[in-house]
This record gives C-alpha cells, sequence and structure tokens, in this order.
C-alpha cells in the first residue's frame, strides 16, 4: 500500500512496516510503498527500531513523506591509489 494509506489506516502511531517499492531523490531514499507489519508503542520504540530485519523499518505516520537520508560513514576510511 502507498505510505498515505498506511498513514489513514495508522494515524499518529510508529509503525513497523516492510518497505516494497522505494526511489532515490539525491541523498534521500524515498519510500512509496510499504506493508504494514504492526503498530509499536512507545515504549518499545528503540527496541523495535534496532532490531528492524533488512527490509523493514519503524516509522512515524506522523510524517507525510517516507524519506530514509542516506549518508556515507565519516569514520570510513578509503584507500587511495595513486
Amino acid at each position: 500500500m502507498k505510505w498515505e494509506e498506511a498513514r489513514e489506516l495508522f494515524p499518529n502511531q510508529l509503525l513497523l512496516v516492510s518497505i516494497l517499492n522505494y526511489h532515490y531523490e539525491g541523498n534521500k531514499k524515498i519510500v512509496d510503498e510499504v506493508a504494514p507489519i504492526r503498530a509499536i508503542k512507545d515504549e518499545e520504540a528503540n527496541k523495535a527500531f534496532f532490531n528492524a530485519e533488512e527490509g523493514t523499518m519503524v516509522y512515524h505516520t506522523g510524517n507525510t513523506d517516507f524519506v530514509i537520508h542516506i549518508r556515507k560513514d565519516p569514520f570510513m576510511k578509503v584507500r587511495r591509489r595513486y
């Protein structure tokens, strides 16, 4: 379902979703379609967020758009060959 539909079904809640479809805009991953798994209670949010499996994410339905900001690891060393 579209993110807008998930927001309507689960208003103002944290939601564990499976990400089905997305696209990139610069350094942002814009999620277009999700499959809701379950609502998350506020007290379970951190645990659910850090235990989310690949392809799933905890996100709040109060957000109009489902945006994941992509950043490169600032502590990663890159070895250059000349």
